[in-house]
């Protein structure tokens, strides 16, 4: 079978993403989503995503990590999949979709940045050395002094498959504090199995502990690897965030056709 493929990226997060609208594709298999990911012998991507019809929705989005196993929410991710929706046809003010951690909205602003509307956190679980929460995905958030020397794919492995861990796996960031409202963030991510060059659910997460007013709007700038991100989010209290934002570029990068 001949598939059209679309590579798309936000902040360096990359991936493969199939019109699924005719439903063509729904028995795609987990061997061939880690083959077509695979950046030696496939096309390359850190997750493949479907853009599917739903009725209520102006789309669906499925997401499969690069190890070809279904996951949950990828922030950027949902930013490219709105980007794509608008590519090909889809052209909405506010976009409403579905997504594994349910329903999200997502705009594309005046400078052609894209705002995707995270889902409220509830619930952080505070140790001495890290804090842990749900941002559509697992993360697990680290405070250092020097996010650049870090060894993050072997460091993040470790936590990722330490025996709290390793039945269900976590996302691992690493920040540091760089400036007024400003972090540095580097991501080990689960399924991918090794550090990307972004991840907006880590990304989100993270902001969210750099919270600088201890209560109402807050807006952090976070630095990646890959780019530039801004987290917008209302701080309810130490626990609990609402109205969150994630926003930033994301960009088609080519097309092509795959036999599989």
């Amino acid at each position: 079978m001949e598939i059209t493929f679309y590579k798309y990226q936000g902040t360096g997060n990359d991936f493969i993403i199939i019109d699924n609208r005719e439903e063509l594709y729904n028995n795609i298999i987990s061997e061939t989503i880690k083959h077509l990911c695979n950046r030696k012998f496939g096309i390359g991507a850190d997750g493949l995503m479907l853009l599917n019809n739903k009725t209520g929705y102006d789309f669906e989005m499925i997401y499969y990590n690069a190890d070809g196993n279904p996951s949950t929410m990828c922030g950027n991710g949902g930013r490219c999949m709105i980007r794509f929706a608008n590519n090909m046809g889809i052209h909405k003010t506010v976009y409403s979709f579905l997504a594994i951690d349910g329903e999200h909205e997502g705009e594309i602003d005046q400078h052609k940045s894209i705002r995707l509307k995270m889902n409220n956190v509830s619930a952080v679980k505070d140790h001495l050395s890290h804090a842990i929460l749900d941002t559509g995905s697992p993360h697990y958030v680290k405070f250092i002094t020097d996010v650049r020397r870090i060894n993050v794919k072997e460091e993040g492995a470790e936590i990722r498959y330490s025996k709290a861990f390793k039945d269900n796996g976590i996302n691992v960031n690493f920040v540091e504090n760089i400036g007024p409202a400003s972090i540095l963030v580097r991501t080990y991510e689960r399924g991918v199995e090794d550090e990307t060059l972004s991840c907006g659910t880590g990304v989100t997460a993270a902001a969210l502990m750099s919270a600088h007013n201890d209560l109402g709007f807050n807006e952090v700038n976070v630095q990646t690897p890959g780019g530039k991100l801004t987290v917008e989010f209302t701080k309810i209290n130490e626990h609990t965030f609402a109205d969150i934002w994630l926003c930033g570029p994301a960009d088609f990068v080519f097309t092509g056709t795959v036999n599989i």
